[in-house]
């Protein structure tokens, strides 16, 4: 996989037009953003090439419009973002490959940075039509003269300025992607033990292909979050109103009876905290909760976060580590009455000696919601999904697109 190094010595930045697929899906309210670390990951590589005299052409996604301009969807306030954090001026083309896009592209200078609009504003960027994709990646060649991928969070889909784009255009890794592939590495390829995972999250379905792959790997494995009370049900206990996939407590016994046989530790919780009903996350009103044990959650009780004596246990299970992946919030984190869980995991990831990295996503914005130093840890993904689907062994589009 070749690296912005190579472009350079390829004499294929100075004076040209470098397309950077970034990943800016970053949170919104309203026009607001509430979380800029997916633009502040990929500044790096966007001020070196600028400062090397590329002219940058920058474009990602945000959320999932449909094929078409959504204003709810507009990168306009990560163009204003990236221009402050990178201190210098950010022109915005207010559409893909049309007309503005063009004018601000061709309006450019060596060493200024524009941003391209939402690519899902363009039905092609996401197709599944091999024919219809690739024609939008040959609109968007038109625009460069070299490629770098760098939107990690982004290289698991199939996407035109992903996958297509690479095989027009001259193409290396940035310098987050290079830095995740390295981490990811560290994860799978002669792994550091004592090696504990940390699952958290909603639903258990979307752990159980990395479940699966690490029961081959990990010496450990700590679940929280919504998924916790699938396991719980499937150990025979009661979860009251909890979140539960009822349809995947086989597959999770299975995978219980597995990790028995092959010595692999499945830490559970042991309390939880409960409320009959959902906090309100927009007032953060005072929710009250009661402590629990975890197999003996009343019926109309529904369990929000990990109980004390399990944030004890998990930083215990991870005191001794050598290394820790961690992906998935162990609560409700954005409500302070049920935040302590997922606190108490980043906490002792920070005690811990090991090797730390939090897999992107709702970890990483718990991370700095709670006021955690980022740079305490050894790796903060900005790929969730792409993290997990690279630790299940699948192959990655976005990367194979890189390597030559």
């Amino acid at each position: 996989m070749k690296t912005i190094d190579d472009l350079l010595r390829e004499d294929l930045v100075a004076g040209r037009r470098v397309f950077v697929r970034a990943d800016l899906n970053v949170p919104l309210d309203g026009t607001t953003i509430t979380d800029d670390g997916r633009i502040r990951a990929v500044l790096p590589t966007i001020a070196r090439l600028a400062e090397a005299g590329a002219k940058v052409v920058v474009a990602s996604h945000l959320g999932r419009p449909k094929g078409a301009p959504d204003p709810q969807f507009s990168l306009a306030p990560a163009a204003e973002r990236l221009a402050e954090l990178l201190g210098r001026d950010v022109a915005f083309a207010t559409d893909t490959v049309g007309e503005s896009a063009r004018a601000t592209v061709g309006g450019l200078a060596d060493g200024q940075v524009a941003l391209l609009e939402n690519l899902r504003f363009n039905a092609g960027e996401t197709s599944k039509d091999d024919s219809e994709r690739g024609a939008f990646a040959d609109q968007l060649a038109t625009l460069a003269d070299a490629y770098v991928g760098d939107g990690f969070g982004a290289v698991h889909r199939k996407h035109a300025s992903v996958y297509d784009l690479p095989a027009r255009l001259p193409h290396a890794a940035g310098g987050l992607i290079a830095t995740e592939v390295g981490v990811l590495k560290q994860l799978t390829e002669d792994v550091k033990r004592p090696y504990a995972v940390v699952l958290g999250g909603a639903k258990v379905s979307d752990k159980l292909g990395v479940i699966d792959h690490l029961l081959e790997k990990a010496d450990r494995i700590l679940i929280g979050g919504g998924m916790a009370y699938t396991f719980l049900k499937a150990l025979g206990h009661e979860v009251g109103i909890s979140l539960l996939q009822q349809d995947q407590v086989p597959a999770v016994q299975a995978y219980l009876r597995r990790a028995e046989e092959r010595g692999v530790e499945f830490v559970l919780p042991v309390d939880v905290l409960v409320s009959p009903e959902f906090p309100d996350l927009k007032t953060k009103a005072p929710a009250n909760p009661s402590v629990v044990a975890a197999d003996a959650i009343p019926a109309d009780q529904e369990g929000l976060d990990i109980g004390p004596e399990t944030r004890k246990l998990y930083a215990s299970k991870l005191a001794d580590a050598a290394t820790v992946f961690w992906n998935g919030p162990m609560g409700v984190f954005e409500h302070p009455d049920y935040a302590e869980g997922t606190r108490a995991v980043a906490q002792a990831l920070l005690d811990s000696p090991a090797f730390t990295v939090v897999g992107g996503g709702d970890s990483a914005a718990a991370v700095r919601s709670l006021g955690f130093d980022e740079s305490a840890f050894g790796h903060i993904s900005t790929g969730g999904g792409a993290s997990l689907e690279y630790l299940e062994g699948k192959t990655l589009p976005g990367l194979a697109a890189l390597e030559d």
